[in-house]
């Protein structure tokens, strides 16, 4: 795992050696990618730059230096991530003479002999790279299929930036970019800003499946986007197993194959567990190939609303791994936050940030790549809402509106936390697998959703903070906005439709995104099976009562663990990676939430209406409501405004 920076520049008052100096700061940036070593190639006659921070993962000699020439001396790469198949590459290139045995050099022979896009389609990893292609002239970026690794982009006072995080572009002299206000407030949406957006204006994120070029002969450049890969071209064919058994052995095969590749290292390898369904299953197929103990890891919470450690615990000892947790205390967790907005570069509120970086570090003191389940979820169907949205539409969609929007009136009579009290005096009667916590914010998510006009409202619904531009100043309309219904295929049922948006959209902007930032944060490697291409193709082919059945998810991959570990020590209520952010809102964060968004610090940098934000930041101190996930959003967006701006 590394980091990567570079430019392609088109006029410029600089030297060369003012472009080498500027390029080596850039990377420099992005030292916490890649410790081990860093590099800097440069053609001073084309103008293009290329700089490389590494993280030593495999072939630890000097023959997996970046930035990287090819043998015929036509192409040079830097790159950030792991060619899984690099062996089988390299067999299919014989003649070819290997200087070491790093993935790398056998992309850049892949390149030569393939051409860009033919290579590409061969790779199975994770990946993100610049490729210069000296005959031509031209510059491509490259970013995987999943969206594993990013890659940022664009055009500043005619210099053509891009690097693994924007803290690199920033660093370049010339960088003046202000903040997309469309931006921000999709980001207040989500609680992060969707692809191909950024927070700043003309400054991109490369999307997954996506090659760009840039015309290095031309005058000024061109970024020209081809996307090479869709998981709904993938899923165009239904599997044809022949039976839920047929199918089962599918995806189990597909998936050992995808761990057993990604187990290989130069280095000592791990894997996160947290005792649920997904992680469970990687470290079972790790196990079951491994000659000696998994190392595995956790953490845990005192707060046993919050608390999965024990359910890892039982899992690790049932497997057999070599077991490492560690309780976080509130002030551990505490003392991530002030690390957030430099971490994390542009505004991003997902509040499971924190415990992934505590549970990243913990796994940094004793290897230096850690598998997790991270797809798990958006491939096969692990998410509450595909089964909620699905039988709430059932219902409510046959209500007329008005009668439905009464429904939501009276839900509306009781707090949530009233409701919380109700649900908790009948818990006991209540099937473990209908038992949900914070059953009063879900209620009140109810309420919103018996306004939708059509099914696909009803997951933006499910999935939407603030809504409308009613928080950003000056904000010109959404009519960029990347989640927009008009943008996805409407010949797909309520779940599937979620599980393919959340897959191009909530999982590489966030999920993904959140455990790059934590594991590169501390110079770790994640790497996540279920991203395997192979997977997520499969995945596309199957039956839709092959994920979702008998009111749960993952139905599959759940057959699949049971070989593994007993069904009592997975079936629980899903519970997510949170932590208490709605009590430390009225607690130990009180003070610094206040100092963020006083009314007249808001009003003063004219970014957010006060109104609103004040509105439910009242409310949430009073226990009348839960606002966590809205004012998360907004303290980060504050956080990151000022460190930043």
């Amino acid at each position: 795992m590394c980091g990567i920076a570079g430019q392609l520049v088109f006029g410029s008052a600089y030297s060369a050696r003012e472009l080498t100096e500027i390029t080596t700061n850039m990377v420099r940036q992005l030292t916490h990618r890649g410790p081990d070593d860093m590099g800097l190639w440069s053609d001073d006659t084309s103008r293009v730059y290329l700089a490389h921070r590494r993280l030593s993962i495999l072939d630890m000699s000097i023959e997996g230096h970046q930035p990287m020439v090819s043998a015929s001396g036509r192409y040079t790469i830097v790159f950030n991530g792991e060619i899984y198949n690099h062996a089988e590459l390299r067999k299919e290139l014989p003649d070819t003479p290997w200087r070491g045995h790093s993935d790398t050099e056998v992309m850049l022979a892949a390149l030569s002999h393939w051409g860009v896009t033919a290579a590409v389609k061969r790779f199975v990893g994770m990946f993100a790279f610049a490729l210069w292609d000296s005959l031509e002239r031209q510059l491509y970026l490259v970013r995987d299929r999943m969206g594993e690794k990013p890659l940022y982009y664009g055009f500043v006072a005619g210099h053509f930036l891009f690097g693994s995080e924007l803290k690199a572009l920033r660093a370049h002299p010339r960088w003046a970019a202000d903040v997309d206000r469309d931006a921000l407030a999709l980001y207040f949406k989500f609680n992060y800003v969707p692809a191909p957006l950024t927070i700043y204006q003309k400054i991109f994120k490369l999307e997954p499946g996506c090659i760009a070029r840039i015309d290095g002969s031309s005058a000024t450049g061109r970024a020209e986007i081809q996307r090479y890969w869709s998981v709904r071209d993938a899923g165009a064919v239904a599997l044809n197993a022949g039976s839920p058994g047929g199918a089962i052995d599918q995806v189990e095969g597909a998936l050992s194959r995808a761990v057993a590749g990604q187990m290989v290292a130069d280095v000592p390898v791990g894997a996160f567990l947290s005792g649920g369904i997904d992680s469970s299953l990687i470290v079972a197929l790790m196990q079951k190939q491994s000659i000696g103990q998994v190392r595995t890891f956790t953490i845990g919470f005192e707060d046993g609303a919050f608390n999965e450690a024990e359910h890892a615990k039982a899992v690790a000892a049932h497997l057999g791994t070599a077991h490492t947790e560690f309780y976080v205390s509130p002030r551990d967790a505490l003392d991530v936050i002030p690390l957030l907005p430099t971490l994390f570069d542009e505004p991003f509120a997902d509040s499971s940030q924190i415990p992934t970086y505590l549970v990243a570090r913990l796994t940094r003191e004793h290897v230096t790549v850690s598998l997790s389940g991270d797809g798990g979820d958006e491939l096969f169907g692990g998410y509450n809402r595909y089964v909620w949205g699905k039988k709430l539409w059932g219902v409510i969609g046959r209500l007329p509106l008005p009668a439905r929007r009464a429904a939501a009136r009276l839900i509306r009579v009781i707090s949530p936390r009233d409701w919380d009290r109700i649900f908790t005096l009948f818990s006991a009667l209540v099937p473990p697998r209908l038992r949900f916590s914070t059953p009063g914010d879900k209620l009140y998510k109810l309420a919103q959703l018996l306004g939708a006009r059509y099914a696909g409202e009803v997951y933006f619904d499910l999935i939407s903070l603030w809504h409308g531009l009613e928080l950003v100043v000056g904000a010109p309309g959404q009519s960029r906005i990347a989640n927009n219904a008009s943008r996805w295929p409407d010949d797909l049922t309520l779940p599937e439709f979620m599980m393919y948006v959340d897959s191009q959209t909530y999982l590489p902007d966030d999920i993904l995104t959140k455990v790059d930032r934590a594991t590169m944060g501390v110079s770790l490697e994640s790497r996540a099976p279920f991203l395997d291409h192979r997977v997520a193709e499969l995945a596309a082919t199957l039956p839709l009562d092959f994920k979702l059945r008998e009111g749960q998810g993952k139905w599959i991959l759940r057959q699949i663990l049971y070989k593994h570990v007993p069904r009592d020590l997975i079936e629980r209520p899903k519970m997510g990676f949170a932590i208490p952010i709605d009590s430390w809102l009225r607690g130990p964060l009180r003070d610094w939430a206040e100092s963020l968004i006083g009314e007249a610090r808001l009003r003063g940098e004219g970014y957010l209406d006060p109104e609103p934000i004040r509105k439910k930041w009242a409310e949430h101190l009073s226990g009348k409501r839960n606002w966590q996930n809205e004012l998360w959003g907004v303290l980060m967006f504050q956080a990151w405004r000022e460190r930043w701006l």
